[in-house]
């Protein structure tokens, strides 16, 4: 398994600041790997209550930790892996923490959305800090990423003296396996196609049938089945419910399942100071984008990822808040992508596989919006810039760019 310095650095800024730390992402993005690292170098304990022998143990001494053998001067490592699946799990968290918060660290890992318990009248609320592990990205593997200050300063800037051989090479096997590590480092497409399929499936049994009793495990897997041909188009539910003829509030239940499992992420339209936006359909993207066929969606889902990686990452670490999306309109003239920082327009990304002109869409909504805007193509040398009105816009290599995201 390779290191993953990049999170380390999270873990470590964060735990700074509480002795809770809740880590979520997808199953088999190598959270328990990570833990586990970390482990290795303190005094602590790992339980995971998927595990009937941990499970037994923490409900016969729910302070089983206080049993840890201390022989560093540090506060000893609780891990708890998918505790979110026992009842009053969130009671339990509060009275560990209340009562140990000084002698303990934890380190609480999910593979379902943790950071929805943020909501108002969360037991929890004001006792954990939060961050995010994924499948790996080229900005994480290339090691030529900027630092956040940096980069948010100006995204436009391109390192020279870019290690371009191996970023490119990174950028294909990402491509060909998917960041997920097993698939990543097999190398191997049967491989590939035999851990994709056992996984998504995995997921909907024991997951979602199991915590939501939902009893139509046919349906919800052909809709899943469905969606990577709507990759990279705001999608339509009352079109999928037609196709696999159930109400359309199901289908939006069934796909709201899907992200809080991570099997997909959404973004929303942008709407704010664009005429003639569309409001509602959101777009998704696979974690698992090797199962994407079209090579023009499968780059788009790829630079999806990307993004969303680096601005989950920038949120959780507290450079402000960032959230992204794509740009609509009646016209159907589109933008791929929109990062937003502290809700405000901060940067537009638009995807070619080799189309070198600057798209007239991204010109149109740039223009609207006074940002700084990228156009990234798959298949190209050189990188150009331009300005109009006082407004910078890069065409860059996709893997060049995407290579120095924070």
């Amino acid at each position: 398994m390779l290191d993953r310095p990049l999170y380390e650095k999270a873990w470590q800024t964060l735990s700074q600041f509480k002795s809770m730390i809740f880590l979520a992402g997808p199953r088999q993005a190598g959270k328990t790997t990570f833990a586990e690292a970390l482990l290795a170098n303190r005094d602590g304990v790992y339980l995971n209550s998927d595990i009937p022998e941990d499970r037994t143990r923490l409900l016969k001494n729910p302070a089983f930790y206080h049993d840890v053998i201390r022989t560093r001067e540090e506060p000893p490592f609780v891990v708890l892996d998918e505790i979110h699946k026992m009842p009053r799990w969130k009671n339990y968290l509060k009275g560990a923490y209340d009562r140990d918060k000084d002698r303990f660290s934890f380190l609480v890992l999910g593979s379902g959305r943790l950071d929805q318990f943020r909501r108002g009248g969360d037991s929890l609320a004001g006792r954990y800090l939060m961050f995010h592990l994924w499948p790996f990205t080229l900005a994480e593997l290339a090691e030529t990423r900027r630092s956040p200050n940096d980069f948010l300063a100006d995204p436009m800037v391109l390192v020279p003296d870019f290690p371009s051989e191996n970023a490119q090479r990174i950028w294909s096997r990402l491509r060909q396996y998917s960041g997920f590590p097993e698939p990543y480092i097999h190398q191997s497409s049967e491989f590939r196609s035999i851990w994709s399929m056992t996984y998504h499936r995995q997921i909907i049994r024991d997951d979602i049938r199991e915590q939501f009793a939902i009893l139509k495990a046919a349906e919800i897997t052909q809709l899943l089945d469905l969606l990577p041909l709507r990759v990279g188009s705001p999608v339509a539910m009352d079109h999928l419910a037609g196709d696999l003829h159930v109400a359309p509030d199901t289908v939006k239940k069934w796909v709201g399942l899907f992200d809080a499992f991570y099997l997909i992420f959404t973004i929303k339209p942008w709407t704010r100071k664009v005429s003639r936006a569309l409001t509602k359909m959101p777009k998704l993207y696979f974690f698992d984008y090797a199962r994407v066929e079209d090579p023009a969606a499968r780059l788009e889902n790829m630079v999806a990822l990307e993004l969303y990686r680096a601005t989950q990452s920038w949120t959780d670490l507290g450079h402000g808040t960032f959230t992204l999306h794509y740009l609509r309109n009646r016209e159907k003239q589109e933008v791929d992508f929109l990062i937003a920082r502290d809700q405000k327009p901060f940067l537009l990304i638009e995807c070619k596989s080799s189309d070198t002109q600057v798209s007239p869409a991204l010109k149109k909504f740039q223009q609207m919006l006074r940002v700084p805007a990228v156009q990234l193509v798959e298949n190209i040398d050189g990188f150009k810039r331009y300005e109009e009105a006082g407004l910078p816009l890069l065409i860059a290599p996709a893997w060049r760019w995407l290579a120095q995201l924070p």
